[in-house]
């Protein structure tokens, strides 16, 4: 208020006092300005990126724009763009951080020099997608990326010095993680560090497979669409030791580069929450409390610094038909494709040209045999008599023969059935039974000493074709006919 007082006197024109009253005045801007300074340095850094990689067809743009809060996002090619609203409570400051999406096509990774320079390596965080509910594929999606990276980060001709302190950044980083605990201070921003002296003493060397693949930017991997581990279950037969094989190489990959692990559910809305806050943890230094969560199997969540060797052991435990050190294509495999061939292939025929098929194939088709009763208007035939017989044997054409089965006369090769059909019945006109008194029998005579009038023969056909025919009447009437002729 003195200060203020001064100031207004000198405004009216009253003289300014000597020496001290200068002195104050100059302390008084100099506080402003250093205020004005400090607000500046605590304010959200501008300029933040996260890259993101992965495959078709993964999830990455529904992700992303799950987490920039857009339900209904439209997807496009080579390399999308968005950004994440990143609000910090504290300082009532409000930020963007870029995300971009490159393309699953291996075509696009050009583009990449558009979102990853030289200059803004610094502030870049880089993600990895993979798909739960195509597991065969993770491995060699991470595999691939990381490649992709890797080649691009070489192309940029960054000098050695800084590139070997961006790795002992994340190095440090790594080795510096401790368990988070409750704490009284920001909820958001980091807690204040101890001591360099303190922190050398706590940190541990790093073990044989860690960061072994230092990008010298942070790396994250987010396994999507974990809502399909039930689906897995049911339909490929996975147990949980095929979600712990799985669990462990992309862990083991993820100590390589120094990578945390979050399994996230868009559909489910699981880890989303957990997603966000972990990006604004490592970009913009927000303070962050979550503990590793390990138990279950479809919302894992493993911070950079606290996985290692002995931790992911204990998944192999469990391991009964396979082993650790077995290739991860050997054991997920990918099933067998279904094929739909016949689905494609059979195609509703035209009606008209079905049925004229239909009437080609039954042209083509023998007519079927008709018995003589189902065609009562067809005039009987007899049956001819074999050549070289003579005598009263000849059968009558109103005889039972009209009633067994006869082949239609419109088939083929008619008259060659009748025929066989009249040898038999004349084989049985001119059979010759073996017992006593019958003709042909021992001690009979001649069949050519009888006499014109004899009947046994006609009796004993008469007979024969009583038993087929089951007609005794016809048969007594035709027989009668017989004799009157004889």
């Amino acid at each position: 208020m003195a200060a203020e007082r001064k100031l207004l006197g000198a405004d009216r024109g009253e003289a300014p006092g000597v020496g001290g009253d200068e002195d104050e005045g100059q302390s008084l801007w100099s506080s402003i300005l250093s205020d004005v300074s400090t607000r500046a340095r605590n304010k959200l850094p501008c300029g933040k990126n996260i890259l993101v990689f992965g495959e078709d067809g993964s999830g990455k743009t529904t992700l992303m724009a799950k987490l920039q809060g857009a339900d209904h996002n439209k997807k496009g090619r080579g390399l999308e763009y968005l950004y994440l609203s990143i609000h910090d409570e504290d300082r009532d400051d409000l930020t963007r951080c870029n995300v971009w999406i490159l393309d699953g096509d291996l075509y696009h990774k050009g583009l990449l020099k558009f979102a990853l320079s030289a200059d803004t390596i610094r502030d870049t965080m880089a993600v990895f997608v993979v798909d739960m509910s195509r597991p065969w594929t993770i491995m060699e999606s991470l595999l691939k990326w990381s490649s992709v990276l890797r080649e691009h980060l070489d192309k940029l001709k960054i000098p050695p010095e800084e590139v070997r302190d961006l790795e002992q950044k994340i190095i440090k980083e790594f080795q510096e993680y401790m368990e988070p605990e409750d704490s009284s201070g920001s909820p958001q921003r980091r807690a204040p560090t101890s001591s360099g002296t303190e922190d050398e003493n706590i940190i541990l060397p790093l073990g044989d497979n860690i960061l072994t693949h230092n990008l010298g930017i942070p790396v994250l991997v987010v396994c999507t669409k974990c809502d399909a581990v039930s689906v897995l279950e049911k339909e490929h037969d996975y147990r949980d030791e095929y979600f712990d094989f799985i669990q462990s190489h992309i862990r083991r990959f993820c100590l390589q580069y120094g990578a945390a692990l979050i399994y996230t559910s868009v559909k489910e809305e699981k880890n989303l929450d957990l997603l966000y806050k972990y990006i604004v943890h490592k970009t913009y230094g927000f303070h962050f409390n979550t503990p590793a969560l390990v138990v279950e199997k479809d919302a894992v969540f493993i911070p950079a610094g606290w996985d290692n060797e002995k931790k992911i052991a204990i998944l192999h435990e469990n391991f009964t038909s396979v082993k650790p050190e077995d290739a991860f294509e050997s054991f997920i495999v990918k099933p067998p494709v279904r094929k739909l061939v016949h689905d494609k292939e059979v195609a509703a025929e035209d009606e008209q040209v079905f049925l004229m098929k239909q009437q080609s194939y039954l042209a083509k088709q023998p007519a079927t045999p008709t018995r003589a009763s189902e065609s009562p208007a067809r005039a009987p035939t007899g049956s001819p008599r074999t050549p070289g017989r003579t005598g009263p044997t000849t059968v009558p054409s109103s005889s039972p023969m009209t009633a067994v089965k006869k082949p239609d006369p419109n088939i083929k090769n008619a008259a060659a059935s009748e025929g066989v059909l009249a040898s038999f019945f004349n084989s049985l006109l001119s059979k010759k039974t073996g017992s006593p008194g019958s003709p042909g029998g021992p001690g009979s005579a001649p069949s050519s000493a009888k006499k014109p009038g004899q009947k046994p023969v006609l009796t004993n056909v008469q007979e024969e074709l009583d038993r087929m025919s089951r007609q005794p009447d016809t048969v007594l009437a035709n027989s009668s006919a017989t004799e009157n002729e004889a």
